[in-house]
């Protein structure tokens, strides 16, 4: 609910800040004292349009900010947005700020933080409901009919049991769309497919092959210097020259030595050992030489056999992928294309089976679904028409639409017809009005505003009220057109609305404004030559005087007449089941 706001420079509003409490709070004063304004503050919040004129003149801006108390509904609601745009804040409350600059430039603020304007429009539908003069009107907004609706039902388990099947059926559709599309292009497909496959097959790669013939193709063109280089080292190490021995002789003189050494001397046959050792190693390095020698070979012909292996490896990991892996990879998800492809008739005709199955189990639920919604929508509109004509608005009739659209591809239903469908079901829903006899249904959109209008909403919102989780309406002027005896209906319907709601209502009818929990008393006063409005809260005396001034010019009969009239609401409300 709305929890304070505060008005700085605001029109002729100087400084204002205003504590709410919950159920009723009624605005009253004269005309032109500031009510509709605070009205137009509390819409600026909502995201309504910044006009540069509501600055105060000599002001260098105008500032309007509002507190909300979140209810565990408008809180889930509110804080899926807050999250999204990374403005959550672990407190049960919301903070909203508007300032607007004399050169028109205005900044909205969510939690202290800076927003875009729509981010205001979008979480107002979830705060605040502003019926009367303003066109912020969430029952003209067609879209939230069938909530409405579904929620005044009760049919929470059908629409859950419509909408799984429905996902379902969507699910089969776009998988059908996806196919018939691959059908379309079938030949050119299977074309390029197995062109791919038989590329990738013929060459029958094998994963690291490319990483050996590399090391093969530096060894086939290096041959000769290899060759030399091996040569040179079986020299050094086993054949020697005629000036100098091989170190293989050299280590066999040393091993000799220290052999006769460690008979001699016992303490020193590790180093026999040693030498022997290192001999041995010697021997078998000069071994592993003379082989790797008659291995290598000037092959020219082998060479361009690697180099043109390795250009194919290339040109294949170029079109399918990075390396070997890849391409394999590659090559087995065209393989599945393929074969998904070839019997992409099959699976179409798997799948229309399936889809003639869930249109006919969707047509049953959505025929269920609807036939709720139905008997609800008569329950509806014989209530609403109730309580329009305690509101003097006899003559008014309300009724709840239900249009369907012809469609070949829908669902069919028991007398034969197909109709189109969506996520919602099979119909759209639209609350069309009569306010005055001869004028015929029309949409809420098209209905008279001011007045009428406000006590048609405060009807439909009375009757709603466990469906609508808007926490707090807002009525300016719903008094309009009516006399006292029907204010006194308007007052304990507003009364019983704000029950469940946190409801704010400007009124000029006493007979309305003593239903009031909070009341708050809008009036002009002029200081330093400016006129400035001020709000005073109004307790005890002070409302007493207020309510009889309503009524007439004060004195001694028309405080008598605000007393009888607050004694009789108090007994009104006294025994009025919540």
């Amino acid at each position: 609910m709305l929890s304070e706001l505060r008005i700085e420079n605001f029109a002729i509003i100087s400084q204002l800040e205003l504590i709410f409490a919950p159920g009723l709070n009624i605005f009253t004063g004269e005309t032109g004292a500031g009510k509709s304004i605070i009205i137009d503050a509390v819409e600026m919040i909502l995201g309504g349009r910044a006009d540069a004129t509501v600055v105060r003149a000599g002001a260098t801006r105008a500032i309007v900010e509002a507190r909300f108390n979140l209810s565990q509904e408008t809180n889930h609601s509110v804080c899926k947005i807050l999250e999204r745009e990374a403005l959550l804040d672990e407190s049960m409350t919301l903070s909203i700020g508007r300032e607007i600059r004399p050169n028109g430039r205005s900044f909205a603020r969510v939690n202290g933080r800076n927003v875009n304007n729509h981010i205001l429009t979008e979480l107002s539908e979830y705060l605040v409901d502003v019926h009367g003069q303003s066109e912020h009107l969430s029952l003209l907004h067609i879209k939230q009919h069938l909530g409405l609706l579904d929620s005044y039902a009760h049919v929470e388990q059908e629409f859950a049991e419509y909408q799984k099947t429905y996902h379902q059926l969507s699910l089969v559709r776009n998988q059908l769309n996806d196919l018939r599309t691959a059908e379309k292009d079938a030949s050119r497909q299977i074309g390029i497919l197995e062109y791919q496959i038989n590329e990738i097959e013929t060459a029958r790669l094998k994963d690291g092959e490319e990483e050996g013939l590399r090391a093969e193709r530096t060894r086939l063109a290096n041959a000769e210097g290899i060759a030399s280089l091996v040569q040179e080292a079986i020299q050094v190490l086993d054949e020697g020259t005629p000036e100098s021995p091989g170190v293989t002789e050299l280590i066999g003189r040393v091993s000799s030595i220290l052999n006769n050494l460690s008979r001699l001397d016992a303490s020193q046959v590790n180093l026999n050992e040693r030498s022997q050792s290192a001999l041995d190693e010697l021997n078998d390095l000069a071994i592993a030489l003379h082989d790797y020698l008659e291995t290598i070979e000037f092959n020219p012909k082998r060479l361009d056999q690697v180099e043109e292996r390795l250009n194919l490896i290339q040109n294949l990991n170029r079109k399918y992928g990075e390396n070997i892996l890849a391409v394999l990879k590659f090559a087995e998800m065209a393989r599945k294309q393929l074969d998904s492809i070839t019997h992409v008739s099959e699976r179409i005709s798997e799948l229309e089976l399936e889809e003639n199955q869930l249109l006919v189990e969707l047509g049953e639920i959505g025929e269920t679904l609807s036939e709720h919604r139905h008997i609800a929508a008569e329950r509806l509109e014989k209530t609403l028409e109730s309580e329009l004509e305690h509101l003097s608005m006899a003559e008014a009739r309300f009724k709840v639409d239900f249009p369907q659209r012809l469609s070949d591809d829908g669902v069919l239903l028991k007398d034969g017809r197909r109709v189109a469908f969506d996520m919602s079901g099979l119909e759209r829903v639209e609350f069309l009005v009569a306010p005055n006899p001869g004028e015929g249904l029309k949409p809420l959109v098209k209905i008279a505003s001011g007045g009428e209008t406000s006590r048609l909403m405060l009807a439909i919102k009375n009757v709603l009220a466990q469906a609508d989780r808007i926490p707090t309406l807002i009525f300016d002027e719903i008094d309009q057109g009516i006399g006292g005896r029907v204010g006194m209906v308007v007052g304990r319907k507003l009364w019983e609305l704000a029950r469940q709601h946190q409801v704010l209502c400007v009124t000029h009818l006493p007979q309305l404004a003593a239903f009031g929990e909070q009341h708050w008393k809008v009036l002009k006063q002029i200081r330093d030559g400016r006129t400035e409005t001020q709000v005073e809260s109004l307790k005890g005396e002070d409302r007493l005087i207020e309510l009889a001034q309503m009524m007439g010019e004060l004195s001694d009969g028309t405080r008598q007449s605000a007393q009888e009239l607050l004694q009789s609401v108090n007994q009104m409300v006294r025994y009025s089941p919540e």
